[in-house]
């Protein structure tokens, strides 16, 4: 694998997940898969409903979750070999897969970010952006607001990064200053998006309205689970058997309003509106189109983000790597 960091950094990050150098035994029935996450993710909730549920065992592994303080120390953590698995997005994959990596990606979700803005905003459309305070959650890299800046200038000949005034930070003080009123607009992610919703706030335009209007022609999975090719291919049928069980909860959180209610500690809903606009985001981005689809999509907003973004952003290939998506899921995995 890549994620190439100094010898004092690589150190550094390990002793923030709390984790041993300690080498990985084979894998054997019922073996222990470890998945490093941060705390506050929302693929925790996934991850809780496969445990509670047993979902594990019944797919024959148990699976172990390690929360970890940032996504570097979870990069670091599958690089030294200490976890299985971590959840990332397909763009950082294919980057990785083009410089020379074999890590692979099993989509989770499709739910993206949306620019959020009061519900009695006079803003309709990202031309009405123009000279506005816009929070951007992300950093400028951040793949929806590249697509956002390449659609503003396609549709509006607007630059949005340019003719805005955009204050990137972490998604929890942009909603506090989206409420407060110091941010006319803001990019951010979307659990966030959905808390913002249940307040009373709106949707202008969304990350995938935007892949969408720039060559996608479903949704994508923003996110999924990340591991290394080589480690899939010695543990197939454990591997086969986390996806299986991946799927099962999805359909549990899909139709049991019950779960919902058993995880609400974890999802941190307070009243009833957060957590039925959470479910209801959630279950809107489970995936269901066909991985070839996707893989299709991919491969198109690769070469959209390639142009917008450039090396910074897609790394030493202009081109969308082959594997980006675990090849079993074409065979039905």
């Amino acid at each position: 694998m890549t994620f190439i960091l100094s010898k004092r950094q690589f150190l550094g990050v390990m002793a923030g997940t709390g984790l041993a150098l300690a080498a990985r035994p084979a894998f054997a029935a019922g073996g222990t898969i470890r998945i490093a996450v941060l705390k506050t993710g929302t693929v925790n909730w996934e991850l809780n409903v496969i445990r509670e549920n047993g979902l594990d065992k019944k797919h024959g592994f148990t699976l172990d979750v390690v929360e970890v303080a940032n996504n570097e120390a979870t990069r670091i953590a599958l690089q030294a070999g200490d976890v299985d698995v971590i959840t990332s997005d397909w763009l950082l994959v294919a980057r990785e897969r083009g410089e020379g990596s074999d890590l692979t990606f099993v989509p989770f979700s499709s739910s993206v970010g949306s620019v959020m803005v009061p519900g009695d905003s006079p803003i309709k459309t990202l031309a009405d952006l123009k000279g506005k305070r816009v929070g951007v959650a992300g950093g400028p890299l951040d793949k929806n607001w590249l697509l956002l800046q390449g659609l503003a200038k396609r549709d509006f000949n607007f630059d949005l990064a340019a003719e805005t005034s955009p204050q990137f930070g972490a998604p929890p003080l942009l909603s506090e200053k989206l409420e407060s009123g110091e941010l006319d607009a803001a990019l951010t992610f979307w659990n966030f998006a959905a808390r913002l919703e249940a307040k009373g706030f709106r949707t202008l335009i969304s990350g995938e309205d935007a892949a969408i209007a720039m060559g996608a022609k479903g949704a994508i999975s923003a996110v999924g689970y990340v591991f290394s090719e080589k480690w899939a291919t010695e543990n197939l049928e454990a591997a086969k058997g986390f996806v299986a069980a991946s799927r099962e909860a999805k359909q549990i959180l899909k139709s049991s309003d019950a779960e919902w209610e058993r995880i609400r500690p974890l999802v941190r809903a307070d009243d009833d509106p957060t957590l039925h606009a959470l479910r209801d985001r959630f279950r809107q981005g489970i995936p269901s189109r066909p991985v070839a689809e996707e893989v299709a999509d991919a491969e198109t907003l690769f070469k959209v983000l390639a142009d917008l973004g450039g090396p910074d952003l897609v790394g030493k290939s202009a081109t969308f790597a082959a594997g980006t998506y675990w090849t079993e899921l074409s065979k039905g995995s």
